[in-house]
């Protein structure tokens, strides 16, 4: 352990953010604060290699296709929990773990249970809950419960609501769920850090009454994040993302949440979306679109029905946040659509 937190010193000071120096502008000169992105104004003046921008490019989208069912954690990683009397209960280790965004490039993060994002949290609207919250790391945290309208003693904020979780401490969380919705939990000290290195997941809270719930035939929860991970859907960056693969005809319903620092407009290539529920609330009027833009800290809901064969992009439509000359990376994804 002890040799993880030299690394991720040593990275933190190379990419200029210690002492709080994380700041509003992505550019420091030439240099990037996210990770394979590239100035546009070095590509203009480069002599074109056209033949190795296309092989470089077919690489990313054959690696991809090829990784295809390898990461089962990817769109399914749920949290298990125990039954205390009628409590639910559930363990939450924070620590430092080395995690690979992509094959070969591992970083220094944070991570709650050993991954990135943690384990979605699942409950239903009026359960009981309790989060023991263990805290191996080198410097104190908490957990905030993102969009859950918790008692406010239980809303995460050191020296606000609660003291810190110091390292080596175990505090616990416990109340009764009130309202449904797509929600997210993270870290609420030094966030700045902590949250975009990885100390995020997914809050689902199914409601009591599913009368107002669209009908869906699966489910797909896509967490985004940027800076010091880089950009990355569920953790991983393409080509280590992991494909939507439905069926003529399936109604797949997709949770979006963006835990980074920048708005994302994720957009999806042959059928268009539609919006019904924002930060966890049902839209008096859902919409349908191919382009949903959200801002850090939102949630949208959006249900896709899935009418046309083939491998279809799916990805934030900043570019550069996708695509350099060596070919995609960060957020993108597909959705495969068989007969």
């Amino acid at each position: 352990m002890a040799g993880n937190k030299i690394k991720r010193r040593e990275f933190l000071k190379k990419m200029g953010l210690g002492a709080g120096a994380l700041g509003a502008l992505p550019w420091i000169g030439n240099k990037s604060l996210y990770p394979g992105e590239a100035p546009a104004e070095d590509t203009q003046n480069q002599e074109t290699d056209w033949q190795q921008i296309d092989d470089d490019h077919q690489a990313k989208v054959t690696k991809f296709l090829s990784n295809i069912g390898s990461d089962e954690r990817f769109w399914d990683n749920k949290m298990v929990y125990t039954m205390d009397g009628d409590v639910k209960v559930f363990e939450i280790t924070v620590s430092e773990v080395m995690w690979a965004t992509e094959e070969g490039n591992e970083r220094p993060a944070f991570a709650y249970n050993g991954s990135i994002p943690g384990q979605e949290i699942r409950a239903t609207e009026g359960d009981r809950v309790r989060f023991v919250v263990h805290n191996e790391m080198d410097q104190s945290t908490s957990i905030h419960w993102h969009g859950v309208d918790v008692p406010n003693d239980q809303d995460g904020v050191p020296f606000i609501t609660q003291p810190v979780i110091a390292p080596g401490e175990t505090y616990t969380y416990e109340y009764t769920i009130p309202n449904y919705g797509s929600h997210m939990y993270h870290a609420h000290h030094n966030s700045l850090e902590q949250v975009i290195s990885g100390l995020l997941g997914a809050f689902i809270i199914e409601p009591l009454d599913k009368s107002e719930e669209p009908e869906y035939d699966s489910d797909y929860t896509m967490i985004l994040n940027d800076s010091i991970l880089g950009f990355t859907i569920n953790g991983r960056s393409f080509p280590y993302t992991q494909p939507i693969i439905a069926k003529v005809g399936e109604k797949i319903r997709i949770r979006y949440m963006n835990e980074g620092l920048m708005i994302h407009p994720m957009h999806l290539h042959g059928q268009p979306m539609t919006v019904f529920a924002k930060d966890g609330y049902n839209l008096p009027a859902p919409y349908k679109c191919d382009t949903i833009n959200i801002a850090p800290g939102e949630r949208y809901d959006v249900i896709v029905e899935a009418r046309a064969v083939g491998k279809w992009a799916f990805h934030c439509h900043i570019l550069s946040h996708v695509e350099t000359r060596q070919g995609l990376f960060g957020m993108v994804t597909s959705l495969v659509v068989v007969e």
